[in-house]
Formats: C-alpha cells, structure tokens, sequence
C-alpha cells in the first residue's frame, strides 16, 4: 500500500492502542510478520502543534512496512490539517478514529462521540480526505453510542459515498467500553450495508476466535487490539506468517531490541517505564509452572527496574530459568 497506488488492504491489522502500539512495538510485530499496523491515535490539532509527544507517537521507525497513523479530531479544519500533515509526512494509509471510547476523547467530542452526530462526522471525513489528498483513508467504528443507536451501517454507507476506503468496526457500543463479550454478528449489519472491506474487531485472541470473528461477521478481515499484548507475533501467526510463537530465546530477542528501541526513542528513564506494560504483559504468558503469587512478585520485580543495562540482565536470567523449568 502505497500513495497513488490502488488500495488492496490486509485481511489482518493490528489496532492502534494508546500508549502500546508505539514505534518499538510496531516494529516487532513487523518483524513478526503482522501484515499492517496501525500507530497510536492522535489529535490533528496535536500534530499541528507539533508536540514533541506526539511526534514520537507517530514516527516512522526503520523496518516499517506500511506507515499507518491514526488521527482523531473534533473539528473538521483540524482533521484536515492534521492529515495535511501526514501526507506531505509520506504516511501510506491514514485512518480516522470514531470508535475510542474514553471519556477523556468523548468528553472533547471526539472518538466514538462522533456516532453520536454523523453530521459532524460526515464533516470531518470529508476533511480528511481533502488533507489526504489521494493518501487512501480508512475509518474505524465501533456499533454505535449505545444499544439504542446501532448506527455503525449508517456511518458506513457515509463513509463510503464520501471516498473512504475501508471500515473497521469494534463489536461493542461505546457505553460497553470493554465489558462484556463483542458482538461480532452485529457487524454483519455493517458488512451488509457497504461495499467497501469490513475489519471485524474485539476479543480476537488467536487463530480461532479470529475464524469465528469471520464467521459470525462475514468480514473481509480481522484486527487484533489486547490480546497482542506481550506477543507482538500474534498477528502474524493469525496471517500464517508462521505456525507457531517463537522460541524462549527469540522472545527475549524481541524484547530485548524493544527494550533497547524505545530507550532510543524516548530516553532512558521514560524508555523503561514505557515499555513496562509490555514486559509485564510478557511475564503473564511465560508458560511455566507459576502462580499468580510468583508471577505477580516477579512482574513487581522487573517493573521497579529503572535502569535498561540491569532489567536486560534480570530478564535474561527470568527467560533463562522458564527455560530450564519448561525442559525439566
């Protein structure tokens, strides 16, 4: 996927995560196989400003396939400058967040509250694809505010008149935030009513629940958002980038470069609290014989670790011991 080129996406994305979907992290699941990756959401009126924060959300780091970035707005005229921006950046793909579900973001009236108007929402679609000016523009969702206004078929066929080139839908309203189970059949609603790829998005987890997403969906695709957490390799398996999690040893290897990445990119204070909820994520799926005691007093351990030389010294002996217990 590429500027001026016709637009043929991936059946498998990784979803954009505030605060998880960072260059480092991107860049392992790249290295994984996951065949398109979306950036951590950001404010058009933000990137305008050019907030140093902001920038380091949106980098393009090397490795990178496709750059995907995710812009959110409340105004029309700030969507447009914002994705001014990041086409005259180089970005492949720009997609438009109205499915957050923060009241941080719906406060502003921004994210998932623009279901709320499809006015406005309209409005700004169209704003950004005047600022992307040809860069194709992707629109996630999620099935409406509330159970009273299902109006994700809606938003899509507005999407679609307007020029954008792909959904993805999140199986949940926006007052569910992430309770409960995602409703992957009610984005069959939205698949019927547009021509254009439907992702299907929400408690997709592995190989399986992706199929039934599928399934229960009739999507052209899937996104992985939490469960990708810890095992940057998911969306490539679930591509069949390949058959199987990588090796104990090749673990380590990805989150030792991450660890050493994201020191890179943000310093190495901030470096190592960034990428402690990845650690953490990681020691939860160490398959070892450990309960939730040992495990929750080893994750404490590494995750007070403020220094990069010694919490890659502490994991290497962490990874080293799973691997002689899983031997044994």
């Amino acid at each position: 996927m590429t500027q001026c080129e016709s637009f043929n996406p991936p059946k498998v994305w990784l979803a954009p995560m505030s605060g998880a979907t960072d260059a480092p992290f991107r860049r392992q699941a790249v290295r994984f196989g996951a065949p398109a990756v979306v950036s951590e959401m950001v404010a058009g009126e933000q990137l305008v400003q050019a907030r140093p924060d902001v920038v380091r959300r949106t980098c393009r780091h090397e490795g990178d396939t496709d750059w995907i970035v995710q812009l959110a707005a409340r105004r029309p005229e700030d969507m447009m400058a914002g994705a001014r921006l990041l086409r005259k950046a180089g970005v492949d793909v720009i997609d438009i967040n109205m499915g957050c579900p923060s009241k941080q973001v719906t406060g502003g009236q921004s994210g998932s509250a623009l279901m709320r108007d499809l006015e406005l929402a309209g409005a700004i679609i169209e704003a950004a694809l005047e600022g992307a000016s040809g860069v194709p523009v992707t629109l996630k969702m999620r099935l409406g505010w509330d159970d009273e206004s299902l109006n994700a078929p809606e938003l899509a066929q507005i999407a679609e008149a307007l020029g954008v080139r792909m959904i993805t839908v999140h199986g949940r309203t926006r007052c569910q935030f992430y309770k409960g189970n995602a409703d992957w059949g009610a984005i069959a609603q939205t698949v019927r009513a547009t021509e254009l790829p439907v992702i299907a998005n929400g408690d997709i987890r592995d190989k399986k629940t992706a199929e039934q997403a599928l399934e229960a969906s009739s999507a052209y695709g899937i996104m992985i958002g939490r469960a990708s957490m810890g095992q940057p390799w998911l969306a490539g398996m679930i591509a069949g980038a390949r058959n199987a999690a990588p090796s104990l040893a090749e673990q380590l290897e990805s989150m030792r470069a991450q660890i050493l990445d994201s020191v890179d990119l943000y310093g190495e204070r901030l470096g190592v609290r960034v990428v402690r909820k990845h650690i953490s994520a990681a020691i939860d799926l160490l398959p070892v014989p450990m309960d939730e005691v040992q495990r929750r007093k080893l994750r404490s351990e590494l995750c007070r670790i403020d220094d990069s030389s010694v919490l890659l010294c502490e994991l290497q002996r962490a990874y080293t011991q799973t691997a002689v217990e899983v031997a044994a």
